[in-house]
This record gives structure tokens, C-alpha cells and sequence, in this order.
């Protein structure tokens, strides 16, 4: 019987395998004989791609974001919350090729690179300035590896839409990132190349290494019918993938389940009423801060602790205040949110986690707007601690409104997904601590007075509140998530 894990035979593996090794072995051969037809077209491609791109700053820009997508810090993010989910669903085998996968792809870069020791090619107007070796290229192997590792691992647990979806997105992404790299002028041709055909041999080398790991050895319990690879599951992976992890296992939101907003017409009436109102409040708090002092400005004590706090500036201080920066801005909320939803979703089987997160960050984000716009109020008339404040007035504070928000979410997550008195707690003293923590950076760093942020505490406070409540799950619901989040507690 062949085995169900499998959708082809191993003959099938090895046609892909062969190829893309024997490519790469004979690239590396005419870059290590410096062939020079290989070399006249490596430099042409280069050249003709920093002529065409060198003098347009836009697209520039836009190449070093999506190049940034096969960087360490996008595929390490991709990769560990890929590993944290699966270890939440109990796909221990699957966790480890997701992580033995990337640690190899990153060790097979450093030792092919320092064996072959080309140098970056040289370009008449280099755009970036990387450090390293050229052959072969780290992102275009790193991002086939880690996005393709994905894909083997999580397609079992999507429909046939999402799986095309899925896969057109993986492709688009790593060619586009192997373009960059030669259009940036950091890579030839032949060097992307060989990150991709190194990148396929290391994958299809994993894949089938533990493809025929017995998952259950690592879980101490024999798994379901369909985590061993039964009719259901082959007959919803693409044909030629392993099965690396269990359909049912992976998928984190149930077959039935109760919709997350049972009406949403009476939901969006809830609250369009609690966004206007906190406007409202907002408006007439902003208007009173604004001219409350005797000189039509801010009052004395908003005034004095925003002096009291920049003339207690110290190097070391500045130093943390400028770490602090990064918790309530764009780049620190998006990152926290890109974790905490997936993660949250793996962790409650439920989609209630990121309808929550999407309503209160989407409701924080157009009120702080429309409230800053009306209320034009100035920032604070000390030193700023840097140069590159957001272009928005002082009321409210921006970061301290979405810092709310996501640790509140956060907080009602884990109160929802877990009785345990330890994690309850502790997330409500992380949520008080960060918030704090956020709003005493702004403070320090001149962008905001006290009343900001106390106009950024009632913002989010009851605007969160609501979220929480319009999400809230139905008794037949809660009581059918608990027992899908806690079993043990329901048999």
C-alpha cells in the first residue's frame, strides 16, 4: 500500500529533485570557471536593470520594500509564527520541518557562499550596500524555502480556492523578490537562480525526510484517521505535495460554527451610535484643552510636566525613549497584530479574535483622524526628541490609542480563550505596562501633553469596550468554543 502521507509515488519526488540539483551543480561549476558567456550575461542583466531603475526614486522604494519580504526579518517572523501555530495545534512533526527547514536553508547560504566567494556585482549607481558574498543569492533561497515550507505544511487545511490563492501569492512573492535582488544590483542573474534551485533541493530533501516520521512518536498518542493521511485528506492536497501535517489539525476554525456577528446590521448600528458619541466627547474635550490657559493655550500643569520631563532628558534615556517609539507606532502595532491574530485564532479555533482586533484598531484609527483633524491642536512647545513626528496635531496621542486597543484585545483574547487566573493576570498587567510604558515616551519625547493622553484613554477605553461587546459570543457559541478550546474540560 503506498503511503497516504504522499500524493505520488517517490519516483515523482525525485524527477523534481534531480533537475534542480544537477542545475545548481552546473551553475556552480561555470561561476566557480568564471564562464565568460555566463559571465557577459550576468553583468548585461545587471547593468541594463540599475540603467533602468537608478534614476526613478519611487520605484527605488518600492523594490527595497518587497525585497524586504525574503529578508531575516520578514522570514524569521513568517517562519516563527508559522512554528508557534503549529505547536498550539499539536503538529509537533510539522513544527519541526517548518523550523529545521529555515535553520538549514540559512546554514546552507553561509557555507555555499564563503565555498564559491563571488563578489556583489558592481553597478554604476548602487542603490543599496549589503554586506557579504553574492553566490548564490540568500533571499531568493530564503524565500522560496521558507514560503514554500509554509505552503507544504498548511495547504491540507485550505479549499481548493485558497490553495490557488495561497500558492499564486508564494510564486509571485519569491519571484519578485529574486527581481529585486538583481535590480537593486546586489545579485546577478545566475545568483538568484541558484537560490532558487538550492532552495527547491533543500526542500524536497526535508520534505521527504519527514514526510515518513512517525508524528506520533513525538505526541505520545496515536493520531486520527485523517492525520495519517486518509482518503480525505489526499484528496484535498495538490497533487505531488507530502502531507506534512494533519487536515483537521491545522484547520483552526471548526467545520460548524456560529457566526462572529450573528447581525451585523444591528452590530454596525451598535456601533456607528458608540463612534459618534466618542467623537463627540472627544470634540468637546479637545476643544476645552485647547484654550484652557490664561494666554488662550495650554494649561499650566499640561504645559509644566511636558517642560519638567524634556529638561530631565539624559542620554540613557533618550536611548530607551527611543526604543519605547517602536511599541505604539505603524511598523510595532502591525508587527504585534500579525502576531497576535493568527496566533489567537490557532489558540481559540475561532475567527472571533481578528474580528475583534479589525473593528477596534480600524475604529481607534478613523476616530483618532477625525478628532485630530478637528481639534488642530499644536504640539508642545519644547525640544522634540526626534526630528520625524508623525504629521498629525497633538489630540489625542496616536500611539497611545492604538497601544490601548491592541493590549486591551489582547487582554479580552486570553480572558476568552483560557480560565487560568495566572494568564488572565498577566495579561492585564502587560497591557497596563506597555500602555504606560508608550505614554511616558510621548510625554518625554515632547509629541504630546498629558491631556493627549488622557484623551487617548478615553478613546480606546470605550471604543474597545464596545468591540468586546459586539463580538461577544452567544451562550450556545461560548459553550461550544470552550469545549473545542479545552476538551479535556467538557468530556
Amino acid at each position: 500500500m503506498p503511503d497516504g502521507r504522499t500524493m505520488t509515488r517517490p519516483a515523482t519526488g525525485a524527477a523534481l529533485l534531480v533537475p534542480a540539483a544537477m542545475g545548481f551543480v552546473l551553475l556552480l561549476f561555470l561561476v566557480r570557471g568564471e564562464w565568460r558567456p555566463l559571465r557577459r550575461l550576468d553583468e548585461a542583466v545587471a547593468d541594463g536593470l540599475n540603467d533602468a531603475v537608478a534614476d526613478h526614486g519611487v520605484v527605488v522604494e518600492a523594490l527595497r520594500v518587497v525585497t524586504d519580504l525574503g529578508g531575516s526579518p520578514a522570514l524569521a517572523w513568517v517562519t516563527s509564527v508559522g512554528v508557534v501555530w503549529l505547536l498550539l495545534r499539536r503538529q509537533v512533526r510539522a513544527a519541526l520541518y517548518v523550523a529545521v527547514a529555515a535553520v538549514g536553508a540559512w546554514i546552507l547560504i553561509s557555507v555555499v557562499k564563503t565555498l564559491v566567494g563571488r563578489l556583489r556585482p558592481v553597478v554604476d549607481e548602487p542603490l543599496v550596500t549589503p554586506a557579504g558574498l553574492s553566490f548564490p543569492s540568500g533571499h531568493a533561497l530564503s524565500s522560496l524555502v521558507s514560503y514554500g515550507v509554509l505552503l507544504l505544511v498548511f495547504l491540507p487545511a485550505m479549499n481548493r480556492t485558497a490553495r490557488r490563492f495561497a500558492v499564486a501569492v508564494a510564486v509571485m512573492v519569491v519571484v519578485l523578490v529574486g527581481f529585486t535582488r538583481m535590480a537593486l544590483g546586489v545579485h546577478y542573474l545566475s545568483d538568484v537562480v541558484a537560490g532558487w534551485l538550492l532552495g527547491a533541493v533543500w526542500l524536497a530533501v526535508t520534505a521527504a525526510a519527514f514526510r515518513h516520521w512517525p508524528q506520533d512518536r513525538l505526541l505520545g498518542h496515536p493520531l486520527p484517521r485523517v492525520a495519517q493521511g486518509g482518503a480525505t485528506e489526499r484528496s484535498r492536497v495538490p497533487s505531488g505535495l507530502p502531507v506534512l501535517g494533519s487536515a483537521a489539525g491545522l484547520r483552526p476554525v471548526p467545520e460548524r460554527h456560529h457566526p462572529v456577528l450573528p447581525r451585523p446590521l444591528v452590530a454596525a448600528a451598535e456601533l456607528g451610535v458608540v463612534w459618534l458619541l466618542t467623537l463627540g466627547t472627544l470634540y468637546g474635550l479637545g476643544l476645552l484643552v485647547k484654550d484652557a490657559g490664561p494666554g488662550s493655550g495650554p494649561a499650566s500643569w499640561d504645559r509644566s510636566v511636558v517642560h519638567q520631563l524634556a529638561g530631565a532628558r539624559t542620554p540613557r534615556l533618550d536611548d530607551i525613549a527611543t526604543g519605547l517609539q517602536i511599541l505604539g507606532g505603524t511598523l510595532g502595532i502591525t508587527a504585534a497584530v500579525a502576531v497576535v491574530g493568527p496566533l489567537a485564532v490557532a489558540v481559540t479555533r475561532s475567527r472571533r479574535p481578528l474580528a475583534l482586533l479589525a473593528l477596534a484598531l480600524v475604529g481607534q484609527v478613523t476616530l483618532f483622524l477625525v478628532t485630530v483633524a478637528l481639534v488642530a491642536r499644536d504640539r508642545p512647545d519644547v525640544p522634540h526628541l526626534t526630528s520625524d513626528l508623525p504629521p498629525t496635531a497633538s489630540f489625542p496621542s496616536g500611539h497611545v490609542t492604538a497601544t490601548l486597543a491592541l493590549t486591551a484585545c489582547t487582554a479580552i483574547i486570553v480572558f476568552r480563550a483560557t480560565g487560568h487566573t495566572g494568564w488572565r493576570v498577566t495579561s492585564v498587567v502587560l497591557a497596563a505596562v506597555i500602555t504606560t510604558a508608550v505614554a511616558v515616551e510621548r510625554l518625554y519625547a515632547g509629541a504630546h501633553y498629558p491631556s493627549d493622553v488622557l484623551a487617548s484613554l478615553v478613546l480606546a477605553g470605550p471604543w474597545t469596550a464596545a468591540c468586546w461587546w459586539i463580538t461577544r459570543p452567544v451562550p450556545q457559541a461560548r459553550a461550544e468554543e470552550q469545549a473545542t478550546t479545552h476538551p479535556a474540560e467538557h468530556r
